[in-house]
């Protein structure tokens, strides 16, 4: 993966942890929401408070676990925009340690532009990738 211009801190609770000790895999999928909506909190594109305004809706989602994350550990959530389709975006994630940066999962999510009112999917606006492509530094995705 290439390198990431958004990075997320996140601290590892005790209710994160399985019997193992280590990051729960269900947890790790929370971890990647905090650090997408604090992506898009950090683009303008969401507000953090009008949640039917967001405009996004989880489609698909894959997680490759590369080394458990321990209690103590200091992690932290790399986030980008990928690919803009018509109606979605693919967003890649990328948890490493903090102090060494060794990766320690990698993850995608298609999120589909999404009108929470109308209940239907939506273009994805020129607003929302001209300050994507902007942010990352790329022509228009």
């Amino acid at each position: 993966m290439a390198d990431f211009h958004f990075y997320y801190p996140l601290q590892v609770r005790y209710g994160d942890l399985d019997p193992q000790w280590h990051v729960n895999n269900a947890h790790f999928v929370t971890f990647i929401e905090q650090a997408r909506f604090a992506y898009l909190h950090e683009l303008g594109l969401f507000d953090g408070e009008h949640f039917l305004e967001l405009g996004l809706i989880v489609a698909d989602v894959h997680v490759a676990y590369l080394a458990p994350i321990m209690l103590t550990q200091k992690i932290r959530i790399g986030v980008r925009v990928a690919r803009i389709g018509v109606k979605s975006l693919t967003l890649e994630y990328l948890a490493e340690d903090e102090a060494s940066a060794a990766p320690l999962a990698r993850a995608e999510t298609v999120m589909v532009a999404y009108d929470y009112h109308a209940h239907t999917s939506l273009p994805v606006s020129d607003a929302w990738r001209e300050k994507i492509s902007q942010f990352e530094n790329r022509v228009p995705l």
